[in-house]
């Protein structure tokens, strides 16, 4: 019998959901004062948690999967910021009484039947990644739900992608209309023109139009660097940055081989109640 795992991107989900609950409480806020006062913050968590249910259901309704789990990035920094320290700098922090919220948003995803997955040390996209090609591999369909542009790259037949917000799949045609170039060369692209959003640095002088025209050209980053007809100019600013382009290709590449802890049995979805203490929390830490 063929499966369809359905694995949500849950912080994604969760904070974009409560940017929109926050929002107007935002905007009505004395000026002087940045905090929410304790009576709003609960206001605006009981709207996200339903409204994160809600999002939920709708989505197993749209996708009927038969497995489904629910990922969660680690509170602890992950082993990319190990290899670059600045890697998200700037990014803002999820405020502190959301976080604390997490699991009563997990325990309301159990009620739906939809577990929840965490790491010691991974990003929920290396976890995500690695269930999505083991499912594929076996010939097995898989729906990732985020609108993280990191996740394309993943692309494939039996791997596909849905942005819940704006109700639409990021197939090949979204790829090549945005980036010019194929799922499979997003790494290499984004490894010459640098990921702002993670703060990862590209090769100085090479834009996006010029990085899909090279990956057009020569299939590569690899088969750019081996190629004997580049301009001069070129050629010297991607051997100036060999050291900065590997760095960036092991940030952007997501892990597809980490050791998971359970079987595909133990996130087959069910709508009936489960409880909470069934969270599968997993360790990373390579042996």
């Amino acid at each position: 019998m063929s499966a369809h795992l359905l694995l949500i991107d849950a912080l994604n989900l969760i904070r974009r959901v409560y940017a929109v609950q926050e929002r107007p409480f935002m905007q009505i806020k004395r000026q002087d004062n940045d905090e929410l006062s304790a009576s709003t913050q609960a206001q605006v968590l009981f709207n996200t948690q339903n409204n994160c249910v809600n999002a939920l259901i709708k989505i197993l309704g749209q996708h009927k999967p038969t497995h489904a789990l629910a990922v969660f990035d680690s509170q602890q920094p992950c082993w990319r910021y190990q290899l670059f320290e600045g890697y998200k700098q700037g990014r803002k922090k999820m405020p502190e009484h959301l976080a604390d919220k997490l699991v009563d948003i997990q325990d309301a995803f159990m009620e739906q039947g939809v577990d929840s997955l965490t790491s010691d040390e991974d990003e929920a996209d290396d976890l995500i990644a690695t269930l999505a090609v083991k499912m594929a591999l076996h010939g097995q369909k898989v729906t990732i739900i985020s609108t993280d542009k990191g996740f394309l790259s993943l692309l494939r037949p039996n791997i596909h992608i849905y942005d819940y917000f704006s109700r639409r799949y990021l197939d090949e045609a979204y790829v090549q209309n945005k980036f010019n170039v194929k799922s499979a060369q997003l790494i290499d692209f984004w490894t010459l023109t640098g990921d702002n959003t993670n703060k990862i640095e590209g090769v100085s002088g090479i834009g996006q139009v010029n990085a899909a025209k090279l990956l057009n050209q020569y299939g590569s980053l690899k088969a750019i660097l081996s190629a004997t007809d580049l301009k001069t100019s070129i050629k010297n600013k991607l051997h100036e940055s060999l050291t900065q382009m590997n760095l960036a290709t092991t940030l952007l590449t997501l892990k597809q081989d980490i050791p998971l802890g359970f079987n595909l049995k133990d996130i087959r979805f069910t709508a009936t109640a489960q409880n909470h203490d069934n969270i599968i929390a997993i360790n990373t830490q390579r042996r």
